[in-house]
């Protein structure tokens, strides 16, 4: 395994989104991470039913926020070595990646999925 100290740029995988971000603090099992952008939006819906549009209730995921910090298990940590997207257009950019993703997908999760999509990008980009 990379040896990762505070500070250093890596990417992590934070339940089903994928971020750019910093190391700020180094725990036991975790890393704390510092998001500072988005390389794969959260997919939509129950976490614990993926792709399911019949579900309870279907969650809008939003990204982490820029400079949110969050604990990701040491496994989903990897060192980042490429120049860091600015975080509004690495939002920008996996929103229109999954929506292009979805847009071939004719099912109700889908379907579901990218009506939430419309939601949070105005929130995001108001």
């Amino acid at each position: 395994m990379a040896d990762i100290r505070i500070g250093d740029k890596v990417t992590a995988i934070y339940k089903t989104g994928k971020y750019i971000g910093e190391v700020t603090d180094i725990r036991p099992q975790h890393y704390l991470v510092r998001v500072l952008a988005v390389l794969k939006h959260p997919m939509q819906g129950d976490l614990h039913n993926p792709k399911e549009a019949d579900v309870m209730l279907f969650h809008e995921r939003r990204a982490l926020a820029y400079r949110e910090q969050t604990n990701v298990p040491k496994q989903m940590v990897k060192p980042f070595e490429e120049e860091i997207p600015e975080y509004k257009d690495s939002l920008k950019k996996s929103l229109d990646k999954m929506r292009t993703e979805l847009a071939g997908d004719s099912s109700a999760w889908a379907e579901k999925s990218l009506n939430n999509i419309e939601s949070l990008e105005k929130d995001y980009f108001k």
